[in-house]
């Protein structure tokens, strides 16, 4: 009777401090919105300055190269990184629109993207993006790798 009284005592005890859990569904808060398309006037906007920018990395003249960067990485474009993208990037190729799309950054706000291939690379084995604004100002720019 002694071990029945305690074994009931043990699983009363635990119903009484036993935790209720409930299932929880892990809803993305951030949503993903992007606009439909790119009108051509800034697809040609960033196109441009795309040029300008690769032309002065080319040449490192830092006074243009500042004024084609957005203000929010200017700080943190340094001559290391400049010299990255001057070695990553072939001057002597032409370069073709491949795909123009949006980005979205770490912070979920979308910019947009413009992916470019070299002029008769059939296979777009090396691709160079470049990430931009909506002011035309550029964010970003990954050159491909030339060892693949």
């Amino acid at each position: 009777m002694k071990k029945l009284f305690l074994g009931l005592m043990i699983i009363s005890a635990q119903l009484m401090f036993a935790q209720k859990t409930v299932g929880l569904k892990a809803d993305d808060g951030m949503k993903k919105e992007f606009p439909a398309k790119l009108t051509k006037d800034k697809i040609n906007l960033f196109n441009d300055n795309f040029y300008k920018f690769i032309a002065a990395v080319q040449v490192s003249d830092r006074k243009t190269i500042d004024a084609l960067l957005a203000d929010k990485v200017k700080e943190i474009v340094t001559d290391d990184v400049l010299k990255k993208v001057k070695e990553g990037v072939d001057p002597e190729k032409k370069f073709e629109v491949l795909k123009v799309g949006y980005y979205v950054s770490m912070d979920g706000v979308s910019h947009p993207n413009i992916k470019y291939k070299y002029a008769g690379d059939p296979a777009a084995k090396e691709v160079v993006s470049a990430v931009f604004d909506n002011d035309g100002k550029i964010v970003g720019v990954m050159p491909g790798k030339k060892d693949q």
